[in-house]
């Protein structure tokens, strides 16, 4: 009984895998959206003044905007849509990215998003003193 278990065990497994691919031919540059991970979102700090981000837009601290780790595979597009959710109080809200981050994302440190200081302090983050960052949920909603 119990390789029948097994068979069918991993034939739902293979069904599973199947139904989540992504059709061959899928746009690329329109991320599908995906289920929210959880990460630690960081904020940018003082930028001089004229600043550019990344794909050529003059950069606002106030913005709901936020930059995309570059260790992020795939990366996400320029105008992504990203909900962000503090897990620590439950404020959420939705930022476009505009910008890369060279930051680096480690196991101890699963940095996901760059966010401007006005998105930070919105999602409940302190400024003064900095605490570095947030935990958050991420979901991409395209």
């Amino acid at each position: 009984m119990r390789p029948a278990v097994r068979v069918g065990a991993a034939a739902a497994a293979v069904c599973a895998m199947v139904a989540v691919a992504a059709p061959a031919g899928a746009a690329e540059s329109a991320p599908a959206r995906q289920a929210a991970e959880t990460c630690w979102a960081t904020h940018y700090g003082p930028q001089p003044p004229g600043a550019l981000t990344a794909s050529g837009e003059l950069f606002d601290n106030n913005a709901d905007t936020a930059a995309t780790s570059l260790t992020r595979n795939p990366q996400l597009p320029f105008g992504t849509l990203v909900r962000v959710t503090n897990v620590a109080n439950g404020a959420s809200l939705v930022v476009r990215i505009n910008d890369r981050g060279t930051f680096q994302q480690t196991p101890a440190e699963p940095k996901c998003l760059d966010l401007t200081d006005g998105a930070f302090s919105r999602l409940g983050g302190v400024l003064n003193p900095d605490q570095g960052h947030i935990v958050v949920t991420q979901e991409v909603l395209g």
